[in-house]
């Protein structure tokens, strides 16, 4: 339902995205991650319209966004949740954007009750707490009952009941046919919320796959396993994989699985009291996968 072939911008000498293609399907929630300065806030404004491309196009059900009669039916977004006038009360925010689309006044007081700002609703926006505005921003994004949603971050701000919300929202959007874009940095959610990835770095595609091919391909599979004699079963596995202590009595095992360990720790005499497989995080294959396209290096106290 999105679909981004070739795109390219450049601001002046900097090329924030390069040649960029990959499309994001109905039923799905789709993640899109990168590093800071990987192009992912560009190309969704490229996406909306916002931006224009010097090359390339991206479209929405087979138009370009401001090709849409009624862009708000079409896709809902949300980018910035400070994006509304300080002055206006969340209900009129909602009522004016309704009013231009062709949407009902009472669609406005239904997204409202949904997104829990009801109580709220005549407050004015710059009064309203982070929290508060992503939900503003959500509700305007979901106001058109669009098959297309995208959100940039729309976890900031909120709390965890918010989160758990969210997260429901989205499955919930994409179980109805809806294709969902999602673009956040924090990984524990994007894990347990998106079907698929696209990763990008340095403005050029990196990844396009599902999230469990994603983890399995770009992580070493773990395994914890816990010995009275740790030493000597390190012995044994050393030549065969890599081992690090996690505590006295217990090793993370890589490159070998569970039932080789389980075989050379008997062979060896090795008491095990436990032998656990462990699920790589998205964080870490994340990590593993865009180190080298990472354009800001925090300094740590190990690099000084």
């Amino acid at each position: 339902m999105i679909e981004v072939r070739g795109l390219t911008k450049r601001y002046g000498e900097v090329l924030a995205v390069d040649d960029l293609t990959f499309g994001v399907r109905a039923g799905e929630v789709t993640g899109f991650l990168g590093p800071n300065g990987a192009g992912k806030s560009t190309t969704l404004r490229m996406i909306l319209g916002l931006d224009g491309a010097d090359s390339g196009t991206a479209t929405v059900m087979g138009r370009a966004y401001d090709a849409q009669p009624a862009p708000l039916r079409a896709v809902g977004a949300l980018l910035d949740p400070g994006a509304v006038l300080p002055s206006r009360t969340a209900f009129h925010h909602l009522l004016s954007l309704a009013a231009g689309n062709g949407i009902p006044r009472s669609r406005v007081d239904r997204i409202l009750a949904e997104v829990g700002l009801e109580k709220v609703a005549r407050r004015r926006a710059g009064t309203f707490s982070l929290g508060m505005r992503q939900r503003l921003g959500i509700a305007a994004a979901l106001l058109g009952d669009p098959p297309v949603i995208v959100f940039d971050e729309p976890l900031n701000g909120l709390d965890p009941e918010g989160i758990v919300w969210i997260r429901s929202l989205m499955r919930r959007m994409a179980a109805e046919g809806r294709a969902v874009l999602m673009s956040s940095h924090l990984m524990s959610e994007m894990e347990v919320t998106a079907d698929h990835l696209i990763v990008i770095g340095r403005g050029t595609l990196i990844a396009d796959t599902t999230m469990r091919d994603f983890i399995e391909a770009h992580s070493e599979r773990e395994v914890v396993v816990r010995t009275p004699q740790p030493e000597v079963l390190r012995s044994l596995l050393s030549a065969a994989s890599a081992v690090r202590a996690a505590d006295g009595a217990t090793l993370v095992v890589t490159g070998l699985e569970a039932a080789k360990i389980g075989a050379l720790a008997a062979a060896g005499g090795v008491e095990l009291h436990e032998l656990s497989p462990r699920q790589v995080s998205l964080e870490k294959a994340f990590m593993d996968l865009t180190r080298n396209a990472v354009e800001y290096h925090a300094r740590t106290e190990a690099s000084r």
